[in-house]
């Protein structure tokens, strides 16, 4: 089926600061055409699992102008350029929103985060050895940090406390490989 649907046309629609949005003209098997939304995430970005010397995750509570709510996540942020390297970025995201320095990033899995209607790609990595520094936010960037035992992060997961995909990915990925070793 994957060759007998096919674009036909891609119209810019909206051309914003992270993302850009299109509409999709797409001919279908039967060959009608329907129109398809797309977001364009234009750079990718990269998170991080922080594991502190006691076993605990670093987490960063913000605000999602999405869900008009705060939101318990990992610590995460947009590559400065397509070219960046996402480990580069994992460690540079970790210190400006955590404090938080790690020469000891092993990469976790890489995640698409809505194939729907978005291409956005995120690489997770697992951080360790973790050297307090400096917080470096974003001016328009606001976090509280906090750490907790991974089994509470998995019962919040289920409770439907915390629902961001990456961080649901990337916490149950972890537990994954804690039960591994």
């Amino acid at each position: 089926m994957e060759n007998q649907i096919k674009r036909v046309k891609r119209t810019l629609k909206h051309q914003g600061v992270i993302v850009d949005f299109y509409s999709d003209t797409m001919q279908m098997p039967d060959g009608k055409l329907v129109e398809w939304d797309l977001i364009h995430h234009r750079k990718g970005a990269a998170a991080v699992v922080a594991v502190m010397d006691d076993g605990k995750l670093m987490m960063v509570r913000q605000y999602r102008n999405a869900l008009d709510r705060m939101t318990l996540e990992i610590p995460a942020g947009a590559r400065d350029s397509v070219e960046e390297d996402t480990k580069v970025c994992a460690a540079r995201e970790l210190e400006e929103e955590t404090g938080y320095h790690s020469d000891n990033l092993e990469f976790l899995i890489s995640l698409r985060t809505t194939v729907a209607f978005c291409d956005e790609f995120i690489d997770v990595y697992v951080a360790r050895d973790l050297v307090k520094t400096n917080q470096h936010l974003d001016p328009d960037e606001y976090v509280e940090l906090g750490t907790y035992d991974l089994d509470e992060l998995v019962d919040k997961i289920y409770a439907g406390e915390i629902q961001d995909a990456k961080t649901v990915a990337a916490i149950m990925a972890y537990k994954n490989l804690t039960n591994i070793k």
